[in-house]
């Protein structure tokens, strides 16, 4: 498996191309000395119940993973808290205002992009809506539906991360 920052040939801080393999997370370079780790991005993800206890999910409308499922969510801005980065996220993907947002757990995730690998962090949070209100298909995604757990399958989920949530949410759910 290549180095999680192959493609970074050159450091960052003094042009050198001398920016090597320092360990299997980072780049060193001999010139200058700078030292690069490629640390997971944080990410978000909605989990958001209507009335009937349906889940609401989302077809990816672009890659990676593109026509396969998904929940709401994305990458937090800088600056940004892990909680304002989902209420964003559901918003810009389906219109709808998060009025309560708690934490439930996280998952490494990978994800593909621009031809590299980048490693994720996925914040799995309880969202709170208003769900008498339609939700949209905005943004990145193609298509909004709630559905109840058990009919869905996580292996139509795309990304590695929602998949195994959506797998530990049923098992959750059926031990009840």
């Amino acid at each position: 498996m290549a180095h999680p920052l192959e493609k970074f040939r050159f450091c960052p801080a003094c042009g050198s191309n001398k920016f090597e393999e320092n360990n299997a997370y980072s780049k060193r370079c001999t010139d200058c000395g700078f030292t690069y780790y490629d640390n997971p991005k944080a990410a978000t993800v909605a989990i958001i119940m209507n009335k009937k206890g349906e889940i609401l999910v989302c077809r990816r409308a672009k890659e990676p993973a593109k026509g396969t499922l998904d929940l709401p969510g994305g990458f937090t801005d800088i600056g940004e808290t892990a909680e304002n980065g989902v209420i964003r996220e559901v918003k810009e993907e389906t219109g709808l205002d998060v009025t309560e947002v708690t934490f439930l757990f996280s998952k490494p995730n990978i994800y593909p992009f621009s031809g590299m690998i980048v490693n994720t962090m996925d914040l799995f949070f309880l969202c709170k809506v208003d769900t008498d209100k339609k939700p949209l298909a905005n943004d990145d995604v193609a298509e909004t539906f709630f559905a109840p757990l058990q009919d869905l399958k996580p292996e139509e989920f795309g990304l590695h991360s929602i998949s195994e949530a959506i797998a530990d949410i049923k098992l959750l759910a059926n031990n009840r």
